[in-house]
């Protein structure tokens, strides 16, 4: 795995140790001696994890962790600290300030290359998010990383999979001044409870009585639902083995018996915290996905969307044998609106006109906005007749009922033209039948406006 490795150590022999350590394994080294370099060498992009020692002589490894994490720009990158420091209260205090590990020296190869190797695994997949998201920056949507920084790692849900009675009945509790605490000491249900509960961290024993614990955090890896909720193992100090499997399919995080209670609640704000972060990546994708293809004002799809899947609604129809129709629709004298009433009045009708689209066509009907007041409808396995009726349906809706405005306090009495056409020949193309509806529109607007024309075949 190719992944550069910022070694951050102010003893030139430790820096080489590392650096050979992790060369070995085709690690590229990018290597510090103080926190401050340290600090400018990840503010400038140019490394994927950070091994950090503590004792420095101008910056703590703890204050240097502290500053990457409150940073927007570094916040994401990894941090493991590898120090001499051996207490509870030093691992607590680490991992309080952002660290997602905290290794003591000395450091067996094995661990530390699986645990540079899971981190590292685990940033390539969130910096391919970050890449994605960048676009909603741009286009307005607020960056995820302010609301990360802010997050404590509290009031999470976790589900902890543990049958020893004298075991869960002393972590529940420790867990639940934090966070809220299902425990399924059933693991046979465990994955059906982790798939049903929406949680934001999965603590799983590896010393289940008559369970294998790796397979169960096999499965949640393997399973849609559970794909991306954090795994925190727990485990026997003798059990380097099984954690270093575990490290490899997929576990996050491994906290080693007897649990320090400390421990315990930093390490899962430390999982509830990146959870959540993903989360806001994932959210931020989607919303720049939706904000592509749908019209911002009224909440239908635009005509980019309509463009790109109309063909493929008419390609179904012509291979399944099925007819499809298609309606242009028009509000009638809507620049009059606009000039009376003006454009919040305006914006308040194509809302609302957009609604009552929605109250009328079915689940498999395409409605989109096509421009200005012009919205069209797609409705596959529909013939003229039938579409007739729809659209016949769907001008007295808008006739009837007058459109309030100016939030309720005024109403007004809005009605629609619509140009309807069908799909004549599976040859026929569906820019052809769009032309059409569009002329039987003119028509209908032509003729007084407040009517459906449908084009001759």
């Amino acid at each position: 795995m190719s992944a550069r490795v910022l070694v951050v150590d102010d003893v030139p022999a430790n820096v080489k140790l590392l650096e050979a350590r992790l060369s070995a394994e085709y690690f590229d080294v990018v290597t510090a001696s103080c926190g401050r370099e340290a600090l400018d060498i990840c503010r400038r992009a140019e490394c994927d994890i950070v091994l950090l020692d503590v004792m420095m002589p101008d910056i703590d490894g703890f204050e240097v962790c502290r500053q990457l994490k409150s940073d927007p720009r570094t916040h994401f990158i990894p941090v493991v600290m590898v120090t001499a420091l051996d207490s509870p209260a030093d691992r607590v205090r680490g991992l309080d300030a952002g660290a997602d590990d905290f290794l003591t020296k000395p450091v067996s190869d094995v661990v530390l290359i699986a645990r540079v190797r899971s981190l590292t695994r685990l940033k390539m997949m969130t910096d391919e998010l970050r890449m994605r998201a960048l676009t909603s920056c741009e286009i307005g949507v607020q960056a995820p990383e302010r609301e990360v920084i802010a997050d404590e790692g509290k009031g999470g849900r976790i589900l902890l999979v543990e049958d020893r009675p004298s075991s869960y009945e002393r972590l529940a509790p420790i867990l639940a001044e934090e966070h809220t605490v299902d425990v399924e000491p059933d693991p046979a249900q465990a994955l059906f409870h982790a798939a049903d509960g929406n949680y934001d961290l999965l603590i799983v024993s590896l010393n289940l009585e008559n369970y294998d614990g790796l397979r169960l955090c096999s499965q949640a890896r393997s399973l849609e639902r559970t794909r991306n909720v954090p795994l925190l193992a727990l485990s026997n100090a003798d059990n380097n083995v099984q954690l270093l499997r575990g490290l490899e399919i997929g576990v996050n995080d491994y906290l080693l018996r007897p649990v320090d209670k400390n421990e315990l609640l930093a390490r899962a704000r430390t999982q509830i915290r990146r959870r959540r972060y993903t989360h806001y990546l994932r959210d931020s994708v989607q919303s720049t996905f939706e904000m592509a293809i749908t019209d911002p004002l009224t909440g239908l799809h635009n005509r980019r969307y309509l463009e790109g899947h109309l063909a493929t609604l008419a390609e179904q129809a012509a291979v399944r044998g099925k007819p499809l129709a298609l309606m242009i629709l028009d509000i009638d004298y809507f620049k009059s609106i606009n000039d009376t009433h003006g454009h919040d009045a305006g914006d308040d009708v194509l809302r609302e006109f957009a609604s009552r689209i929605r109250k009328s066509v079915r689940g498999i009907d395409l409605a989109a906005r096509y421009g200005g007041e012009e919205f069209v409808i797609v409705m596959p396995e529909t013939d003229q007749h039938v579409a007739g009726i729809i659209a016949e349906r769907l001008r007295r809706a808008i006739a009837n009922e007058a459109f309030p405005i100016e939030k309720g306090a005024k109403q007004i009495e809005v009605t629609i033209s619509v140009g309807l056409a069908t799909l004549e020949t599976k040859h026929e193309p569906v820019g052809d039948v769009l032309k059409r509806a569009d002329q039987a529109l003119y028509r209908a607007k032509h003729d007084g406006r407040n009517r459906v024309v449908s084009a001759a075949a």
